[in-house]
């Protein structure tokens, strides 16, 4: 599986050090890197659901304040899940980096019961 190392700035290290480093940032340069080529638009998506006794703690949360570790958790799967589709997809293309990346969050289902995250960016090739 490859290292992906994300950033909303720039990137801190040279891509000669690893060959196995997918750069990924939101924005639309890479800082120190020239795009040599561009691969067109990649994406990943996630549609994960909430089980009974989360949603019975995240009630309690609610009643009681303070933050739902167990939303937090499936939160942050998704996310990583999308934007680990997202990278193997550029990668399949021969890219070595996604710049422009949005994370978009949706809920889906009745009652809300399911979360979509989507990563979508465009892949290149950077020197």
């Amino acid at each position: 599986m490859p290292v992906i190392f994300f950033t909303t700035l720039t990137c801190l290290m040279p891509l000669t050090e690893q060959k196995n480093i997918m750069l990924v940032t939101t924005t639309n340069t890479i800082e120190g890197r020239r795009i040599v080529q561009y691969y067109g638009l990649v994406s990943g998506e996630t549609i994960i659901g909430a089980n009974l006794i989360k949603d019975f703690f995240a009630s309690i949360t609610d009643i009681v304040g303070g933050r739902s570790g167990a939303y937090e958790r499936v939160l942050k799967e998704a996310k990583e899940s999308a934007i680990a589709e997202m990278v193997q997809q550029a990668k399949g293309i021969g890219a070595n980096a996604v710049i422009g990346v949005d994370l978009d969050y949706e809920t889906l289902g009745s009652g809300n019961g399911m979360l979509m995250v989507t990563a979508c960016g465009t892949a290149v090739k950077v020197e």
